[in-house]
């Protein structure tokens, strides 16, 4: 087996422990995740091991491996899931914050995928048993409406609907300070960190990325917004946002180190999707209410 290359990371944030500086800087991997690299000696500092503990330095090179994950027979899992809408075709899901949505290192099991299999058993045979149904993703940390194929006719439909941007998607964001416009097109080419390669960051030469936002309400020291992305950039919203000046509430990867709003996730929620029906061609819309812990946000501004 082929040993994966090693992300290589600079230490631009002196004074972090270790397990801290890589869980921010590699957006895919958590705390815990780079605390059991570290114990397998697949994280080191200028070449070396070191603990979780360690206090990063100005001019560290970090090298993390992530080794490839085992190929499986991926579980069915009898999760709970919040359904929206289905037919022969599709089903539409409010995936919570929190919810991976298919199996990846350090994330095996509890996945959306595995969810689904035991809902839907005959996902297995659509796209490959690891992303059965899996047409579009959501963040982890992103709440909301997703939508997965019951079958590959299916799948192929709303694929060529994403990549022919005939998709409707409503974001709600909460964004610390305020624009200044009430709405705007952020229109700015999205791909890697060259610093951090696995954050992603508005780049000369990226890939076009077009984010269209209104302001809806605002408070002393935030706003909420609503976006439309055109484009499908990974983490395009949470990047645009930053790059404009207005990090997303709670956003630990992209977002300032010290937040001026009090939030136990991302508050980011996707709202709303609409696409054709693979059968019917009947424009479908799915809508999913704002979380419960994200009004609780709204409700203390508010206040």
């Amino acid at each position: 087996m082929t040993k994966p290359d090693p992300i290589y990371l600079a230490c631009d944030q002196p004074g972090q422990r270790l397990d801290q500086f890589v869980a921010a800087a590699v957006a895919d991997l958590s705390r815990t995740e780079v605390q059991r690299l570290i114990k397998d000696n697949q994280i080191a500092v200028n070449g070396h091991p070191a603990k979780a503990s360690y206090r990063v330095e100005a001019g560290d090179e970090i090298t993390v491996t992530i080794p490839p994950r085992q190929p499986q027979t991926l579980e069915a899992e009898s999760i709970p899931l919040d359904v929206i809408y289905e037919d022969d075709d599709l089903a539409a899901i409010h995936k919570p914050a929190g919810m991976v949505v298919h199996p990846a290192i350090g994330n095996e099991t509890g996945t959306l995928v595995n969810a689904a299999l035991s809902r839907w058993p005959d996902m297995r045979r659509v796209t490959g048993e690891e992303r059965a149904g899996v047409v579009h993703r959501l963040d982890k940390d992103t709440s909301g409406v997703i939508v997965l194929a019951k079958t590959n006719a299916a799948l192929k439909s709303l694929q060529e609907q994403f990549k022919a941007r005939t998709v409707y998607k409503k974001y709600l964001a909460l964004a610390e300070g305020l624009p200044a416009s009430a709405t705007g097109v952020i229109d700015a080419p999205i791909g890697r960190d060259s610093r951090q390669r696995q954050r992603m960051a508005v780049v000369r030469n990226g890939r076009a990325s077009i984010t269209r936002y209104r302001v809806i309400e605002t408070f002393a020291e935030c706003s909420l917004l609503e976006l439309e992305p055109s484009t499908g950039r990974t983490h395009q919203i949470r990047v645009h946002l930053t790059w404009l000046g207005h990090p997303i509430v709670g956003d630990k990867v992209y977002g300032r180190r010290k937040q001026a709003i009090e939030s136990s996730r991302l508050f980011l929620h996707a709202a709303e999707l609409e696409v054709d029906s693979p059968s019917t061609g009947e424009r479908l819309r799915f809508a999913a209410p704002l979380p419960p812990e994200l009004e609780d946000v709204l409700a203390r501004l508010r206040a």
